[in-house]
């Protein structure tokens, strides 16, 4: 199909390391999509957190790197360390206990999680939710480090304990030298999930142009639902709980973040319910990797470290989008 010189070109996009470039087109099942398939391997199993995000970041960064785009791998460990905080809020949540050391180590610094311990549910209805979404973001992270074998980055340090108390402090829910436990209460665990659920369906569909590779789309599209479904749920506990206003405040603080757009919506809108955060045409807005990161970093200017990430993520996309 194509010459061995695009072919190699191709493997040679296809992780961080030289080591694992055939480990990573194999572990990911390009082996069996021919050489077409695995050209297109890294905007297909982007899994929404595609190229462009890193694109840009890159061009912000200079150098060689700004006139190519990520690596495959790059790309899927950036949505890795994502899911490795998702996946650890949500276990807390409902075991008392982060993810299994199995599950954990990789390339580059492997870090611990603070801040985390069971929920004490009142609500079976709630801990049955909470149950059911721990499985899925488990699920994302073996299928994440499964494609990426021996490429796979480390879980980087996650704090939830400094992080959320910053989060909450600074979109006035609560006030300077009050802390908030996301992990005291359900209200409180919700309103934790809120915060990164609506982030995460924000990247899926900011790179969701990005994806060619019919193959592959289905599969990204499918995980993209089920964050969307994630989101979803929890945005509907949390007007039922009547907690739409704190949701606001929240949505407000993630717009200061993420450059001049004024996308994200809370719960409420004029008074009524405002479940699905959607434009005129009902389509939901999307986020570049780099304003991903300017949420997760807590820091609406261009750095490496912060917020929910003390030390960083591990891998090349790493850097929040800078001010505008």
């Amino acid at each position: 199909m194509f010459g061995k010189r695009y072919t190699r070109q191709l493997i040679e996009r296809s992780a961080e390391n030289a080591t694992d470039r055939r480990r990573f087109l194999k572990a990911a099942g390009a082996a069996g999509l021919g050489v077409a398939g695995a050209g297109a391997l890294g905007t297909a199993l982007s899994l929404g957190l595609g190229s462009a995000g890193a694109t840009q970041q890159y061009g912000q960064q200079g150098g060689d790197a700004a006139k190519e785009a990520a690596s495959d791998a790059a790309v899927l460990n950036f949505a890795l360390n994502l899911e490795y905080l998702e996946a650890n809020l949500y276990s807390f949540a409902v075991y008392g206990y982060g993810l299994n050391e199995k599950y954990v180590n990789g390339v580059g610094n492997l870090g611990k999680v603070s801040g985390g311990h069971a929920v004490k549910f009142k609500s079976e209805h709630v801990k049955q939710i909470c149950q059911e979404i721990a499985g899925d973001e488990v699920a994302h992270v073996n299928f994440l480090r499964k494609a990426l074998n021996k490429a796979a980055v480390a879980q980087p340090e996650i704090d939830f304990q400094n992080s959320f108390t910053a989060a909450m402090q600074a979109a006035g829910v609560i006030k300077q030298g009050q802390t908030f436990d996301p992990f005291a209460s359900e209200n409180n665990f919700l309103l934790a999930a809120y915060l990164f659920e609506d982030v995460g369906v924000s990247a899926y569909k900011g790179a969701a142009p990005l994806v060619n590779n019919k193959t592959f789309l289905d599969a990204a599209a499918g995980i993209m639902a089920v964050e969307a479904y994630h989101a979803g749920i929890v945005r509907s506990a949390l007007f039922e709980r009547g907690l739409g206003d704190v949701t606001n405040k929240m949505s407000d603080a993630r717009d200061s973040l993420d450059g001049k757009a004024d996308d994200d919506e809370g719960v409420l809108k004029d008074g009524k319910a405002n479940l699905v955060p959607a434009d005129a045409n009902g389509i939901a807005f999307g986020r570049s990797a780099d304003r991903v990161l300017n949420i997760a970093y807590l820091n609406p200017d261009k750095v490496s470290s912060g917020g929910f990430f003390p030390r960083g993520l591990n891998g090349d996309i790493a850097t929040s989008g800078a001010k505008e």
